[in-house]
């Protein structure tokens, strides 16, 4: 691990982006002898998984061009119920019991590929009137009381990887500033379904692999 340098890491679920940064500042101020700078180039949810790219020294000034880089995740959507939150850590709600065809399914994914107009789940990191949007609706905030923005994204493509009803696998390759949490509902929308994403790894940042990173979970850091 090198100051003035960037680190390409594969972050396991459970495990927020903040705590991979101090992770990974003891490491390097241990081997400096110093505190180090760190920082990162784009959050991930503490239950998905996958590629980080962590700055340190210098290289922290290039933070916001390595964040305005498109990613490619695989996520598991599944169907029949919504989340409080988008993902498997809120509070699950049945919806519907249809099953909609593997045709069905494709029809509903070709929709989102393109530009498209998404608003970010009330649970992220977006600033609110100067406060993360997940402080206020964890103070009791909702979607009817936080005016989410709406942005625009680009889905470049959208594939099914797999569908076993109630689970649809997709790989996915987006725009900075993409939520697929936000897409998992908006696909459950679309199919009358309801849905949420249950599993998320992010395995590319435009060149960067996640195949490249070190697997924070196994003592390299």
């Amino acid at each position: 691990m090198q100051e003035d340098s960037i680190l390409l890491i594969d972050k396991p679920s459970g495990m927020t982006s903040f705590g991979v940064v101090a992770r990974v500042r003891r490491k390097l101020s241990q081997q400096l002898g110093k505190k180090a700078k760190v920082g990162h180039t784009g959050t991930l949810d503490p239950f998905a998984t996958g590629l980080m790219i962590i700055v340190t020294g210098k290289e922290c000034r290039n933070a916001g061009t390595y964040s305005k880089l498109d990613k490619v995740y695989e996520a598991v959507v599944r169907l029949g119920q919504t989340s409080s939150t988008g993902d498997p850590e809120g509070e699950i709600s049945d919806v519907s019991d249809i099953q909609p065809t593997l045709d069905e399914i494709n029809d509903a994914l070709r929709q989102f590929v393109g530009e498209i107009q998404q608003t970010p789940p009330i649970y992220s990191a977006i600033k609110i009137n100067g406060q993360r949007a997940y402080k206020l609706a964890r103070n009791g905030s909702t979607a009817e009381t936080i005016e989410m923005p709406v942005r625009t994204v680009t889905i470049y493509s959208l594939e099914l990887v797999e569908y076993t009803y109630p689970d649809i696998k997709v790989r996915v390759h987006v725009s900075s500033g993409t939520y697929i949490r936000t897409l998992a509902e908006d696909i459950g929308k679309v199919l009358g379904t309801g849905a949420y994403c249950t599993e998320l790894r992010r395995t590319n940042i435009a060149d960067f692999r996640v195949g490249d990173a070190v697997l924070l979970d196994v003592g390299q850091l």
